[in-house]
Parts: structure tokens; sequence; C-alpha cells
């Protein structure tokens, strides 16, 4: 699946490496004060989302692996990159001094987690690819350019590295389904009307904690559906279909 890069590729991965350059120096931004009781209450709610986020991914990969058994060993590459990024956050937690909620954070994910295994339990290949390989995916990466802006020294160093993993690789779903998506292009479009409604919730539900981290909900949805359209356009879908799948963000 994964052989040589294309030209397109290619130039994807050039305009991501220009984004996290320059997500990754700013001209000038005040950061926000990382001892204040306020800013470790919310980011016992980020840092957990994160680390939870990794660890759905971990898992998410690993289940899709049994309904593409012959891309076992692929699928479990990215799987244990997903646990190396967990203990990197978890991490940073520890050098704030802040304890992740994380029974807020499988609260935050139970929507999008219980459609995913709806989804492999029915062996809807392309519904499970949605959601961890290009909306997760999605969300991360753009949440965690808009965070390394205002990270502190210690977390933003972690969250560099976890965003040159991610940039390092070609992402699997969004291989998967444009080599695919004659045949998959319907389910594609019905799982996105599904479950990327989700993504615009969760962004509001944790816009108040990214606001005192220095995160702005407006950039942080701008960032995500730049990402998210990006993707969907490297898989192959035209203009009209793009927006036709972004419109459901905003209903």
């Amino acid at each position: 699946m994964h052989n040589e890069l294309k030209i397109t590729d290619m130039q994807t991965l050039e305009s991501n490496k220009k984004t996290f350059e320059e997500s990754t120096n700013p001209i000038s931004i005040d950061l926000p004060d990382f001892t204040t009781d306020s800013y470790k209450d919310a980011y016992s709610r980020i840092n957990a989302i994160v680390i939870e986020g990794e660890q759905e991914a971990h898992d998410n990969y690993i289940s899709i692996a049994t309904l593409i058994p012959n891309e076992l060993e692929e699928l479990t590459k990215l799987a244990r990159m997903e646990m190396k990024h967990k203990k990197g956050f978890t991490a940073c937690g520890r050098n704030l001094g802040v304890e992740a909620d994380m029974e807020f954070a499988k609260k935050f994910f139970s929507k999008l987690h219980g459609n995913f295994q709806i989804a492999l339990e029915k062996g809807n290949l392309t519904t499970c690819l949605l959601i961890q390989a290009i909306l997760i995916e999605a969300f991360a990466i753009s949440a965690y350019n808009v965070y390394i802006r205002v990270a502190d020294p210690f977390a933003k160093k972690i969250t560099e590295g976890v965003v040159k993993d991610e940039y390092l690789h070609l992402n699997y779903g969004q291989e998967w389904l444009k080599e695919n998506l004659f045949t998959c292009k319907e389910e594609l479009m019905e799982a996105n009307k599904l479950n990327l409604p989700l993504i615009k919730k969760m962004l509001d539900e944790v816009a108040d904690d990214a606001s005192v981290l220095a995160m702005d909900r407006e950039e942080l949805m701008e960032e995500f559906m730049i990402a998210y359209q990006d993707t969907l356009m490297e898989i192959g879908l035209d203009n009209r279909e793009i927006a036709r799948m972004a419109m459901a963000a905003i209903v």
C-alpha cells in the first residue's frame, strides 16, 4: 500500500512541513502563565483529551487490522507510534504537576468511540478509517499545531516531535480511501454526515478550557477544516463533493 511517494504526496508533505515550520516559529505571542490554578485546571482536561486520543488511535488501528489482516504489520507500527505519543503527553502533565482528568476525556470521545465500534462490528472499514485516520488525525494535528505556539517549553518540544511523526508517514487511511474511492465513496459520504458534526461539538465542549491555554476556538475549527478538506482533496473528491461534506460540520 505504501510504496513510493508520488509527486502530489511530496507536494503535500512539503506544504505540511511549511505549515509546521510557520506554526512553530511565531513572530510574537504572549504565553499564558503555566503556574496558575486556572491554567492547571483547564490543562487537566486538555491533557487528558490528547492522552485519551492517542490511546483511542492505538486501539482503533489494532481493531482496523482485524478487518484487513494483511496490513497487520503496517497498522501495528502506527499503533506503536500512537502509544509513544501517549507517553510523551503523559509526561507533559507530570511536568506541570497536573493530573489528567481521564474520566472527562473518555466521555469526550464516547460518541466517536461508539460510532467506531458500531462500524467495526458491521465490518464497515471505510467508516472506521474515516473516523480514525481522517477525522481524529486531522483533529489532532490541527490542535497540536495551534497548541505548539502557546505551550510550555517541555510540552512544546514533545508536541513538535509528535507532529513531525505525523508528517513523516503518509496518512494510512487517506491512501486506502484514495485507492478504493470508486467503491467506498457512498459509505464515505454517509459516514462523514454522521461523524463530522461530532468534531464541531467536541471543539465547542472544550472551547473554554482551550481559551485558558490561549488556544482560540475559531482558529482550532479553521485549522481542522483546512486539514480535513485538504485530506479529502488528496483522496480524490472534487470541490463540489468536498463542499457538500464540509457542510455537515455546520448543520
